[in-house]
């Protein structure tokens, strides 16, 4: 009798971690790499957020302002204080070496990859939407500077399927508003990577104000975004010169990920609401 009751305990044992083991949730990223994911983050959606590649690389949506905003609001509300590198704390990076008036945020829309249906939804549909182990990154830049970096962003527009791959790096904005004129032809330089070029002039692009105040092209604008434009991924070449060119510019260890929850939770109490049923006017192309 003894035995018989130490076997069937032995064998609830084990059938409860099989059961853990199963319940157990991960995600394979972009790159193989297996990651967990926290089951405890909860979130509600009013509205469809629209994130999908496709949709993304040729106009704004609605998930592309949220996904910026959050990255804004990571630097304006000092949040990213506390995920400099050790070594840039030493060289006295502490906080963003800009006001909020000049702090804006950009993100490739290739690097968006998959809706939020309307509803419930956790930690599993943002790493759909973002497969990528992307880090948060800052990027003093002049207004010139981000004058070029959105025209050669925006060089394959307008979309077509021959154009995909170089719309990729067509930027969701936060901070600021700005307008692509398809009508003109872009003035393709230096041949950049597999899809891009240099931009040889800027003529489709024009941006109408940087956090309600005009665009200045001589000021600094401390530009957030990923590890992956830092370091000039896509069309991202002047990101990686602007980088190179200010030490202050900097990859912080924040995760992408993260940070939306962040300001899902924090901000936005968990619910996705009626500022984000549409897009927000932040971008317009023309021409189409």
């Amino acid at each position: 009798m003894k035995r018989s009751l130490s076997l069937l305990l032995s064998l609830a044992m084990l059938l409860c971690l099989a059961l853990n083991v199963a319940s157990a949730s991960t995600f394979t990223d972009a790159h193989g790499n297996t990651i967990e994911l926290d089951e405890s983050l909860e979130a509600y959606t009013d509205y469809t957020l629209v994130g999908n590649d496709q949709a993304a690389r040729k106009a704004e949506t609605n998930l592309g302002d949220l996904w910026t905003d959050a990255l804004r609001w990571f630097a304006t509300s000092g949040t990213i204080n506390d995920f400099f590198e050790e070594d840039d704390v030493t060289a006295g990076i502490t906080s963003v070496d800009a006001d909020e008036d000049h702090i804006v945020a950009l993100w490739n829309g290739g690097n968006l990859r998959a809706d939020i249906p309307e509803g419930k939804f956790g930690a599993e549909a943002l790493a759909e939407v973002l497969p990528y182990p992307n880090s948060v990154a800052v990027v003093y830049m002049t207004g010139s500077e981000l004058l070029e970096a959105l025209e050669a962003a925006s060089q394959g527009l307008p979309y077509s399927e021959e154009s995909a791959d170089a719309c990729a790096s067509f930027m969701q904005v936060s901070g600021f508003v700005y307008t692509v004129d398809t009508g003109k032809a872009y003035d393709a330089l230096e041949p950049y990577g597999n899809h891009w070029f240099t931009a040889g002039s800027v003529s489709r692009v024009s941006i109408q104000e940087v956090n309600g105040q005009p665009w200045d092209a001589e000021a600094i604008y401390a530009v957030i975004t990923n590890n992956a434009n830092f370091n000039g991924m896509d069309s991202s070449y002047v990101f990686k010169a602007a980088a190179e060119a200010r030490e202050r510019s900097t990859i912080t260890t924040a995760g992408v990920r993260d940070v939306i929850w962040s300001y899902i939770s924090e901000v936005l109490e968990n619910h996705i609401g009626e500022s984000y049923a549409q897009t927000q006017g932040r971008i317009l192309v023309e021409g189409n």
